[in-house]
């Protein structure tokens, strides 16, 4: 099974080809491609390399499905006896991404790492 971490958006995630993924929101198209570079570990015929922090040369490529919005959450302030309410929604903007491949490019940056040790 041959999956990669990546970071987007301040957050980590784990991905393998063919995946469908929400992060958040890119700049693009649908049907745009978009090449994810920040790739700190991958995993490929039993072998993990794991960047320190990043793997050089990795990269992952997927392309953008569609633009879309989370669902809305509520955010609400109150002060207790002092007549204080505040309550504002929120809907975060999102992208859908369909990884196409993991480019696991040779590197020294990375160590070879066995799954179990």
């Amino acid at each position: 099974m041959d999956y990669a971490v990546i970071r987007s958006g301040g957050k980590q995630y784990r991905v393998q080809p063919g995946e469908t993924i929400r992060l958040e929101k890119l700049a693009g198209e649908p049907g745009a491609q978009c090449v994810f570079t920040d790739v700190l570990l991958t995993s490929s015929g039993g072998g993990v390399k794991v960047g320190k922090p990043l793997l050089d040369g990795c990269r992952v490529v997927g392309e953008i499905v569609r633009q879309e919005q989370a669902k809305k959450i509520l955010v609400f302030k109150k002060k207790r006896r002092k007549n204080y309410r505040r309550r504002q929604g929120h809907r975060q903007q999102l992208t859908v991404v369909r990884v196409t491949g993991i480019d696991g490019g040779d590197s020294a940056a990375g160590e070879e790492h066995e799954h179990g040790a």
